[in-house]
């Protein structure tokens, strides 16, 4: 029976990246549209919580977007911060004229949200203007292009389209934590040209405005932690369409986390949104998961069997990340590939242990239950 379960789960997901490889490779939508003559007005949102060493590398993105300074707004909300970020936002905030930022007074903690960054967000959209609304995160950096591409990227009835995000990994733990976010992100891209819900992405994420307002915004949303996918329910639900633009232009990078218990906190956080998700998401989680056990049960059985689904199934993973990566203007680190299983069962497995061990999620230096 567990031998029996085991070939299915192997031959299961290889048919699955078989299926995946082939919606990559022919029908790949490409939602870049071309620009219009007059650019629109845009807004870019950005929530920032003791962010003092990650500011710096943020603002000299922003500072590089080729976007004109008459046509964006910067919006910062400092949430309760007790390091420099206060400072860092003032002092850049006040070189000009299109960049804003506030602070978030004591009489506005849990204002719309008891989520920190929900709820600062949802201030930040009263001041808000323009066309498009742009997220991404205080340690993130974007690229020159953000903006064009984002804008580009709109058709009929899409309210949210959804960026692309590379971990900047910089040692061993790092880069599996790049082929974990690429492996997700290229999936979630799948299913989204497939027409299936999806999840939204808070550190690169462009919102339509009447989208926006019709959906309520982040002040509209269920008591979550993940924001960012109760927002793109939140649009569905208004009927706008989500799509997922994968290109060099809508890519930004992010920092790694650099310990087993700072990853482990931001994964007990997602998780408490992945079991959310429709049921067809928990079942591809699920044989995604129990896919490293069934592959050691074969290979104890029969270890030419065994292997040899180890090394297609890693074989066809490797050729759909290296095509993703591709559109996205990322160099993979192919040599990391065949640990990358090992990495992703021990992780999650962790990380469900963790989920139910009795204690508080902390996030941005507060506690949530």
């Amino acid at each position: 029976m567990i031998i029996a379960l085991s070939v299915s789960v192997g031959i299961l997901l290889i048919f699955q990246f078989v299926f995946i490889l082939t919606r990559v490779i022919y029908f790949w939508k490409n939602n870049q549209s071309d620009l219009p003559s007059d650019f629109p007005f845009v807004s870019v949102l950005i929530a920032a919580r003791n962010e003092e060493t990650q500011l710096p590398q943020l603002f000299e993105s922003l500072e590089k977007l080729d976007y004109s300074d008459e046509k964006i707004m910067f919006l910062f909300a400092n949430d309760q911060s007790t390091d420099r970020t206060e400072k860092l936002l003032e002092d850049w905030c006040g070189k000009k004229s299109n960049r804003k930022f506030i602070t978030i007074s004591d009489s506005e903690i849990r204002k719309y949200h008891p989520n920190g960054k929900a709820n600062a967000l949802a201030i930040l959209g009263d001041y808000a203007k323009g066309d498009f609304l742009f997220f991404t995160d205080a340690d993130c950096e974007v690229n020159p292009n953000w903006i064009k591409a984002g804008v580009a990227a709109f058709g009929p009835k899409i309210g949210l389209v959804i960026g692309i995000t590379q971990v900047s990994g910089r040692d061993f733990f790092g880069r599996f934590q790049t082929l974990d976010w690429l492996n997700t992100l290229g999936l979630v891209k799948v299913a989204s040209d497939l027409g299936l819900r999806t999840t939204g992405l808070g550190n690169n994420m462009v919102i339509e405005k009447s989208a926006y307002i019709k959906s309520g915004g982040f002040k509209n949303l269920p008591d979550t932690l993940t924001e960012d996918l109760e927002i793109s329910k939140s649009i569905a639900n208004s009927g706008f369409k989500i799509s997922h633009q994968i290109s060099s232009g809508m890519l930004t990078k992010t920092k790694q986390e650099d310990s087993i218990k700072s990853l482990l906190q931001q994964r007990k956080r997602w998780f408490s949104g992945v079991i959310t998700l429709p049921f067809f998401w928990l079942i591809l989680l699920s044989l995604q998961f129990f896919y490293l056990p069934a592959v050691l049960v074969l290979v104890v059985h029969n270890i030419l069997f065994g292997v040899g689904v180890f090394l297609v199934k890693t074989f066809l993973q490797g050729v759909f990340l290296g095509e993703v990566a591709s559109r996205a203007g990322m160099k993979l680190k192919w040599n990391y590939l065949i640990g990358f299983d090992f990495y992703f069962f021990l992780i999650n497995a962790l990380t469900i242990l963790y989920y139910f061990w009795p204690s508080k999620i902390r996030w941005k230096s507060r506690d949530y239950s």
